[in-house]
């Protein structure tokens, strides 16, 4: 049987190996190939050109969970316990194939950040307010997501973006809500939690509540609106850049 293991060896593909990796670079096709994979398995979580989303920017020169090709290989198939990134069902070969194509995401061109990441800092705790609603290694507001590591799951262009433009950048289980009570107080927030019969939210001044929906008259739910002002016009653009690159440096590493 010595010639069909002969046979099978020559038409395996580069990336046929589990452990270790591929001793062959991966050739243009394998590339091709783990880019349809991405496009199919991993855009809707971290964005089309890895520009991060649900999960975490990859078009970054250095992943903090994947410092080699072996150690991206690894988060790939087993996931990674209490996040929302699963296990891979994809065969050894995609799996390689999809690390080779990852691996170009890093080389991407990102904008440039001019700022001063420590001005940057003032700029996040005094003018720009944004402590208000974000949590900063377990200091802040609980409205918005918490960006202690803002830097290592999206890149400048995002962050750029979510400032500008903050209902194109909503977390997908982010949800505004207005709500009246039937004694007649007004409040608006975000949805912690909610099941047939209650819901609990968190107001914009950070207090949390819980109501039995018989006890509202009126329940609105805003998918896609966020309570973030754009800072187009409250920041200056030397201002903006000052705070991206505050927002970049925040590795949580």
């Amino acid at each position: 049987m010595k010639w069909l293991a002969n046979v099978l060896i020559a038409w395996s593909p580069a990336f046929s190996q589990t452990e270790p990796g591929p001793q062959l670079k991966p050739t243009p096709a394998d590339v091709a190939q783990g880019e349809r994979t991405y496009g199919t398995e991993c855009s809707f979580c971290h964005g089309p050109k890895g520009e991060g989303a649900v999960g975490p920017a990859l078009a970054v020169p250095r992943l903090l969970r994947a410092p080699n090709d072996q150690a991206l290989f690894q988060v790939i198939r087993e996931g990674v316990a209490g996040t929302q990134m699963p296990p891979s069902t994809l065969t050894t070969a995609r799996i390689w194939q999809l690390v080779a194509y990852m691996r170009t995401l890093g080389r991407i061109q990102q904008s440039k950040s001019t700022g001063d990441p420590k001005r940057g800092a003032q700029i996040y705790a005094g003018k720009g307010g944004c402590a208000r609603c974000h949590t900063l290694a377990g200091h802040g507001g609980g409205i918005g997501p918490d960006l202690s590591d803002v830097g290592a799951r999206r890149d400048r262009d995002f962050l750029r973006a979510s400032l500008l433009t903050p209902e194109a950048s909503i977390p997908r289980d982010f949800m505004q809500v207005r709500l009246v009570t039937r004694e007649g107080q007004h409040l608006v927030g975000v949805r912690l939690n909610e099941d047939t019969f209650s819901i609990q939210i968190r107001d914009l001044s950070n207090q949390v509540h819980s109501f039995w929906k018989a006890e509202l008259s009126d329940l609105v739910k805003e998918p896609g609106r966020s309570p973030m002002p754009s800072y187009g016009k409250t920041l200056t653009p030397e201002e903006l850049d000052t705070l991206i690159a505050y927002l970049d440096s925040l590795q949580d590493n």
